[in-house]
């Protein structure tokens, strides 16, 4: 992995110079280091998500949780994406409206009985990353979304992989490649690889 700060690695978002300037911790000057304290935040943000059962289907709960993952370490935490040019994720215009969109639509399958747990919790994970509501961290917050909403719905937090997506490798590639299929409407390798 590039210890370069700001690499643009398969699947890392890149940030705007605006946003670049909205990280607090001065002393990060190496990726490793900027992935260290996020990994401290994203706990807080798991712990604070757990404590008592958050609804995730609630537009300010997703961005409280967002908020609490990353707050420590980027100011922007918790913000929608003011980034129009970016090559993945809504329009910045539209999250709000394609978040709203894609929240209704999790609530009727939950109603309905659409698909099973496992698969509704995953749709709701991929949707929140073609979305890509945030600057940064959407992968880990959409990951750790979908695992609240699955244990919501009576089922274990998903295994990712048994690894740490956040660095480049074998298993990220694989995590990678499941949402390509997903994007081509083809969800089997991402149920898989949840489950992994």
């Amino acid at each position: 992995m590039s210890g370069d700060l700001f690499s643009e690695e398969d699947g890392n978002t890149p940030l705007s110079a605006e946003e670049r300037l909205g990280l607090i911790p001065t002393y990060i000057t190496l990726r490793h280091e900027l992935n260290e304290a996020e990994q401290i935040n994203i706990t807080d943000g798991e712990s604070w998500a757990t404590r008592r059962s958050r609804n995730m289907l609630d537009e300010e709960t997703l961005r409280e949780l967002h908020r609490r993952m990353f707050g420590k370490v980027w100011a922007w935490a918790g913000d929608y994406s003011k980034e129009t040019n970016r090559r993945i994720g809504s329009d910045s215009f539209r999250i709000p409206l394609d978040l709203r969109e894609m929240l209704d639509d999790v609530q009727y399958w939950i109603e309905h009985d659409t698909y099973p747990a496992d698969e509704t919790a995953l749709r709701f994970h991929h949707r929140l990353t073609q979305i890509h509501p945030f600057p940064n961290g959407n992968g880990r917050f959409s990951r750790l979304a979908a695992d609240l909403l699955a244990k919501h719905l009576g089922q274990p937090y998903f295994s990712w992989g048994r690894t740490s997506l956040i660095e480049a490798g074998a298993t990220r590639g694989q995590y990678i490649e499941a949402l390509r299929a997903a994007d081509q409407h083809d969800l089997e390798p991402l149920l898989q690889f949840a489950r992994s």
